[in-house]
């Protein structure tokens, strides 16, 4: 028996051996030389430290190639994930646990798009997008076995086309944009259901937490009146079935959005030179968002221009997104516009597959769309079409609506984000940033004369004869959207007299500016105003400046309720356990620690009473009865604030005696959800856990510990500047003027490779965790790898 038992484990180990040695030889290449078809001269590749490549060509072609080749090394995965979800292709790799989000994302017939639009592109664009497309499959070739997602998966990844880095940026459209419409469709939903000075009151377009950049903040409309909401007069309750267990209340959405980005010019730098700091906030995972390089084109022929860049990539793409170029840099932020709508189809009642157009009535295309699904048979879906886009869904009046959004126009989707890459100043980069193809983001800009600016890079639609904020038919003439705004009539801001500028997915302007953009669901001003306030302290701000504002976790909106809170308590007969929470709150010290007992309860008492107040209003002074969501209520602050701070009779919960015993209730099951006897215990950190883990991690349980970088807690909160909430936060945060980025830095969560046997699979990312400075270029290099042409 001890026999038997000594050889299953020499097989075990064996086994054990053979695997590990097998997923090793996936790791990427770091040194030697490598023959590659289609360069048209050697490439130089080195990494320091953290695996940051170098990456040195003579010509932008044969660097596009060896981009392709270094990532395809380090993220191969990654990339594929990215092409499949934006075409509606993940359930062929991972099974039908994938098929919802294929089908919502197929609708939108990504692939097809990028396949038409790849042959129209420019033909530099089409060289580079070609070149690229090259060395992924060669860098794919090139490792030992295939990456090692794919052993686990028990298949084969498919060859990189040069289409596919489209799809890829369409795959950005639904991280950064509202795909399905669903703002609109439950904006609807407020109007039918409320008066429509009760839907201003709640949803008003600004709060005195705005920092804008043109204009001013906007003051909340007034509490309306008795005879349009009286909480304290009986209400027809809804009937039991069309309530849903567990949310029967109009739900409250409230999700993170954190990306920061300023710029202050020469005049304010302690370095006399404009400074972009940057902190992009998105969900976080294994491998990062972004990957790091420095591209440099060193020409050995002179027509060729001669580039050297530093920045983040995103793996699908040969182009630097954020970083600077030694003479512009830039970060963005995400502009939180509005960017699809819906359109209602007025149809034949004859038949319904007709529809009325400004040009006549037309028949509504069927196409059919094959998804494969791994394991099982293909599923078959089909997708009805009109002139605006596909059809969606229906309204309650079963009129079918068609979601007309900015990723389906064909100029939605281009390369002009590489202009940036050779910009001279920023008069250069903000005429570039209104020809992108790309979400529309605010982007910060700052150059090496020391100037700064602001605008809108993306396409901005023109958008006529409706209000964008609701469903609407568009089949009269003058109805819809009708070209692209000219860039003379975009939102800039250039040189501004104060010498500094800041978004945080904030408004950013009033009237024209927010007429353009959009009333999309955009942030609280709170970050913004933190972020502002900070940089009119600082007469000359340095670069270490700049990462104190990103890591500042000041809770100054809870900070707020916690002031409100504390004056009711002080007011009541506490008990013990308001006793304790009296306690904690006055010796709170304003921070989203991850300590902080203080911080926590006020956010839940702001929870709690914020949640109340809407669901009480929405269904007790409208005509809703089923349940329902509206996306991205940040404004509501405005509104709710008003109200526990006027405290009118009126719209108090008919079940309490005073507006102190209502918050005296919400303080109690604030406290309540804190299961800990002393509420010293009750700490931050116990709710704000961050998981930063590979897609593969809980699919593959065993193998979870080596596919997580980060499980545990991290200061910050909502509203302040560092944002941190569960799986999001600042993929990425970095500083530098332009021309002089050695003195810049650099930092992001996990690491370069998406390899877990590689040493840089989470290096780098304790300083990203600890806050502190890592240097913005790649330093002294380690391994040194030549790309030669195959002969």
């Amino acid at each position: 028996m001890k026999r038997v038992a000594a050889i299953l484990l020499i097989i075990c180990i064996g086994l054990l051996t053979v695997a590990g040695v097998t997923v090793r030889l996936s790791s990427p290449m770091l040194s030697g030389t490598v023959a590659l078809s289609g360069l048209d001269a050697a490439v130089e590749v080195t990494r320091d430290s953290f695996g940051v490549p170098t990456i040195t060509a003579s010509s932008r072609r044969d660097l596009a190639l060896a981009t392709g080749f270094v990532h395809a090394q380090d993220r191969f995965f990654q990339m594929d994930l990215l092409r499949r979800v934006a075409a509606g292709e993940l359930a062929e790799l991972v099974g039908a646990a994938a098929l919802g989000v294929d089908r919502n994302h197929r609708l939108h017939r990504f692939r097809e798009a990028s396949e038409r639009l790849l042959p129209a592109m420019p033909a530099g664009d089409r060289v580079l997008l070609d070149a690229y497309a090259q060395g992924v499959n060669a860098g794919l070739a090139a490792l030992g076995v295939r990456p090692f997602e794919y052993l686990l998966l028990g298949t084969r990844p498919q060859a990189w086309a040069p289409e596919d880095t489209l799809l890829v940026n369409y795959g950005m459209y639904f991280n950064l944009n509202d795909d399905d419409a669903s703002r609109d469709a439950s904006y609807a939903r407020m109007h039918e259901a409320l008066a429509p000075e009760l839907v201003d009151f709640l949803l008003p377009e600004g709060t005195p937490w705005d920092a804008p950049l043109i204009g001013a903040a906007l003051a909340v409309p007034p509490v309306p009146e008795p005879g349009l909401c009286d909480l304290r007069q009986p209400v027809t309750a809804a009937p039991a079935d069309t309530l849903t267990a567990g949310l029967d209340r109009f739900v409250v959405d409230e999700p993170m959005a954190g990306s920061n980005g300023w710029a202050i010019a020469a005049e304010r730098s302690a370095g006399d030179q404009a400074i972009v700091a940057n902190d992009m906030h998105l969900p976080l995972g294994v491998p990062n968002t972004w990957y790091r390089m420095r591209l440099v084109v060193a020409p050995a022929a002179s027509d060729e221009e001669p580039l050297d860049i530093t920045g983040v990539t995103l793996p699908g793409a040969p182009l630097v997104v954020a970083g600077s170029n030694g003479s512009v840099a830039w970060g963005f932020t995400n502009s939180y516009g509005d960017w699809s709508d819906l359109v209602v189809l007025e149809q034949d009642p004859t038949d319904a597959q007709r529809y009325r157009t400004p040009g006549g009535w037309r028949e509504l295309e069927t196409h059919a769309e094959t998804i494969r699904v791994r394991g099982e048979e293909p599923v078959t879906m089909q997708i009805e079409s009109s002139v605006w886009g596909p059809i969606i869904d229906t309204d309650a009046q079963g009129r079918k609506r068609a979601i007309h959004w900015l990723a389906d126009e064909d100029e939605a989707a281009n390369l002009r984000l590489i202009d940036l890459e050779r910009a001279a100043d920023v008069d250069a980069a903000v005429r570039i940033a209104h020809t992108v193809g790309s979400p529309p983001q605010n982007i910060m800009i700052a150059d090496r004369f020391g100037d700064i600016a602001w605008t809108i890079m993306g396409r901005i639609p023109n958008r006529v004869g409706y209000d964008p904020r609701l469903p609407a038919s568009w089949a009269d003439a003058g109805v819809g959207w009708f070209g692209w705004l000219a860039s003379d009539a975009y939102p800039v801001i250039m040189r501004p007299d104060n010498g500094a500028l800041w978004t945080a997915n904030a408004r950013t302007g009033n009237g024209n500016v927010l007429d353009a953009v959009g009333r999309g669901g955009y942030a609280l001003g709170a970050r913004a105003q933190q972020i502002r306030d900070r940089l009119a302290t600082l007469e000359r701000g340095s670069i270490d400046d700049m990462l104190a504002i990103q890591l500042d976790d000041r809770a100054l909106v809870q900070q707020a309720w916690r002031d409100l809170l504390v004056d009711v308590l002080r007011r009541a007969d506490n008990d013990g356990r308001r006793a304790q929470l009296l306690d904690v709150l006055e010796r709170w010290d304003g921070r989203a620690a991850t300590q902080s007992v203080g911080y926590r309860l006020a956010r839940e008492f702001r929870r709690q009473t914020r949640e109340t107040l809407l669901s009480d209003i929405v269904f007790g002074c409208g005509t809703a009865t089923a349940p329902f969501e509206l996306r991205r209520l940040y404004q509501t602050e405005g509104a709710v604030w008003r109200l526990v701070t006027e405290r009118p009779a009126h719209l108090l919960p008919d079940e309490f005696a005073s507006w102190d015993a209502f918050l005296l209730e919400m303080a109690d099951r604030a406290v309540a959800t804190c299961e800990i006897g002393n509420l010293d215990a009750c700490v931050w950190g116990d709710v704000n856990r961050i998981e930063i883990r590979h897609p593969l991690a809980r699919a593959v349980p065993l193998a979870s510990r080596w596919l997580t970088v980060q499980d545990g807690p991290l200061p910050g909160g909502q509203y302040t500047p560092r944002v941190q909430n569960g799986q999001q936060g600042a993929s990425e945060r970095f500083a530098v003027s332009p021309g002089d980025e050695a003195n810049g830095y650099f930092h992001m969560p996990g690491g370069q490779s998406g390899h877990p046997l590689s040493r840089f699979f989470s290096a780098g990312h304790d300083a990203w965790v600890r806050g502190e400075r890592l240097p913005f270029l790649p330093g002294q290099a380690e391994h040194t790898l030549a790309l030669v042409p195959n002969s």
